[in-house]
């Protein structure tokens, strides 16, 4: 070999070393950047983009006061920082999808420093309050540790409570209430917490199922402490909340239904708007989507009552199932069971749709504070995810709904997602963040799946199927209609009772919702018809060679993504699909 060539050689060495060292270096700086995040996110008890109904007590409480946003705002921005100066192309495949993920949630908590969120820590079915009390049925207490640090919790409860009464005082002077009546019994929320005795308070429970083998002498200091702080610290301030709620609160509550009317309230619809449905929509063209999906759903739904022979228009069709005994329990106990048939029913159904499933199982339980939902596990390993369910009342729960309600929270839905993406390797944010346009689509996405699988046999069922779906495209009308174009509340109630088999206390409460909860119900509708999408061009694009299982292990894999990187990533999917076929 003669020197040029030896010097060819010798470059192309030196380059390919050149460009290894600046690959490791790269990964090396994100993945300290990720690692200093989590371990941030940790220290502060504050994980953006992250299921409220998930919030857990450890140790000392989170500080939500404007010292406490003023530091994590000055923080996120250096993180900002410090990814600019990281190589993207340098990073892998893998760690590139998690740069432009990360790099999403970082902007899009800089814009929420900017906006009204800190004003509004309540919403009609929920509230930091009553987070912070169904806490502790989220939990696991397996070890003294778990014990202490629950202590330290209920004792900086105090602290906590004046953090957030402080926030709602500024919110009172800037005008961002919450409309009276949708807060009508409100306070009962709170003062359901004020109890004669400590014993029959929500924060004694993990004192009533200690592990055996505590020594005697370690539960009787577990009681008496848990019980002197439910006593002299936490009823305490339920009380002062109360109060100040009464008092203050509903005393300056807004007249006027839309957030848009608040000042600055537009642009921060707008903003809302984004958050929730991680897209760019406007609230013009989602009214419009939603009238149109309303259509579409309606015609599905007068389809069934002519097959069940109903002798009468839609409206009195609605009354049947809204009045007949038949379609309602009366008992706590029959409801949980029948949801739990139903679940077993689908899981085994699952391995046909899906090739990769969760080791994580779910509870079934009574919603402590009504409605229905699903908190996942901690990751830890030592808890389930559970499936809440509305007890309280009945009537609110028709059996015709059970069905695509159970697929919606459990599974194929909620679980799977929130399972699959904890059990995942991928970085620590990824695993629990929330996107509620991806995570509440592939809910309303399980629901119409359980028709494909096999499910509502019943064609009641199946209208309760359609009545959920047109449910979720009434959202797009209504948010959007009293946010947004002027609708009043009963405008909205109307709306959603006319269009949807909803029982009246339901409707009513739904309306309440949104009017409390601005653009959060739009990402339903809109992340199900973003999916529905993205599988109707892998069929057409794969034709036979299109399996469904894969699709699903796709959609799955790689945890909560907002819309554009979902439909990105889908589409390379696709395309090597393509090739490899």
């Amino acid at each position: 070999m003669n020197n040029k060539n030896k010097l060819v050689v010798a470059s192309v060495i030196a380059f390919g070393i050149s460009v290894t060292a600046t690959a490791q270096t790269a990964s090396q700086s994100f993945t300290q950047l990720l690692n200093d995040h989590w371990k941030t996110a940790n220290q502060e008890q504050i994980f953006f983009r992250k299921d409220p109904d998930a919030f857990r007590m450890n140790g000392k409480l989170p500080e939500m006061s404007k010292a406490g946003r003023d530091r994590r705002e000055k923080y996120n921005a250096q993180l900002l920082k410090r990814l600019a100066k990281i190589d993207q192309d340098a990073l892998t495949s893998d760690e590139q999808v998690t740069y432009r993920l990360f790099e999403y949630e970082r902007q899009t908590e800089a814009k929420s420093y900017q906006q009204l969120d800190h004003f509004y820590p309540l919403n009609y079915y929920s509230g930091f309050h009553s987070y912070f009390a169904g806490a502790p049925a989220n939990m696991s207490f397996l070890t003294k540790e778990d014990y202490q640090q629950y202590l330290i919790s209920l004792a900086d409860f105090p602290r906590y409570n004046q953090e957030h009464i402080n926030t709602l005082t500024q919110a009172i002077k800037q005008g961002h209430v919450h409309y009276c009546q949708s807060f009508e019994g409100y306070d009962q929320s709170i003062s359901k917490h004020v109890v004669e005795q400590a014993k029959d308070s929500v924060f004694y429970g993990p004192i009533t199922n200690m592990p055996a083998s505590f020594s005697a002498q370690d539960k009787a200091y577990f009681t008496k402490k848990t019980s002197q702080l439910i006593t002299e610290k936490v009823i305490p301030e339920y009380k002062k909340f109360h109060q100040f709620f009464i008092k203050k609160y509903m005393a300056n509550c807004r007249k006027t239904v839309g957030i848009s009317d608040l000042p600055g309230g537009k642009d921060y619809y707008q903003y809302l708007i984004e958050f929730y449905t991680t897209t760019n929509m406007k609230a013009d063209d989602i009214h419009q989507l939603g009238l149109d999906e309303v259509k579409r759903i309606r015609g599905e739904m007068e389809t069934i009552i002519s097959q069940v022979g109903f002798d009468g228009n839609f409206k009195d069709f609605i009354a049947y199932l809204r009045t007949d005994e038949k379609f309602y329990t009366d008992t706590e106990r029959d409801l949980i069971e029948k949801a739990s048939y139903i679940t077993r029913k689908m899981a085994a159904q699952l391995p046909k749709w899906f090739s990769v499933l969760p080791r994580q199982t779910f509870d079934i339980k009574p919603a402590p504070n009504g409605g229905a939902y699903y908190v996942a596990s901690d990751g830890s390993g030592t808890t389930s995810g559970t499936y809440f369910i509305d007890t309280k009342d009945l009537k609110s729960q028709p059996l015709y709904t059970l069905e695509a309600l159970t697929f919606h929270e459990a599974e194929p839905g909620h679980h799977l997602q929130s399972a699959i993406a904890q059990e995942v390797d991928m970085p620590e944010f990824r695993k629990t963040l929330y996107h509620a346009a991806y995570g509440e689509g592939w809910g309303l996405y399980s629901e119409r799946l359980g028709k494909e699988i096999g499910f509502y046999q019943d064609p009641y069922s199946d209208f309760g199927r359609l009545t959920y779906e047109a449910w979720r495209a009434c959202r797009l009308v209504v948010d959007t209609g009293m946010h947004a174009k002027g609708w009043s509340r009963q405008q909205a109630i109307d709306y959603l009772a006319e269009n949807t088999a909803l029982s009246m206390a339901d409707v009513i409460a739904q309306i309440d919702r949104y009017i409390s909860w601005p653009a959060q119900a739009l990402a339903y509708k809109i992340g199900e018809i973003k999916i529905r999408e993205l599988r109707a061009l892998a069929e057409q694009t794969l034709g036979d060679k299109f399996d469904i299982r894969a699709f699903h292990d796709q959609l799955l894999k790689n945890g909560s993504l907002p819309m554009a990187l979902l439909e990105e990533l889908t589409i390379d999917w696709i395309n090597q699909q393509k090739q490899s076929a």
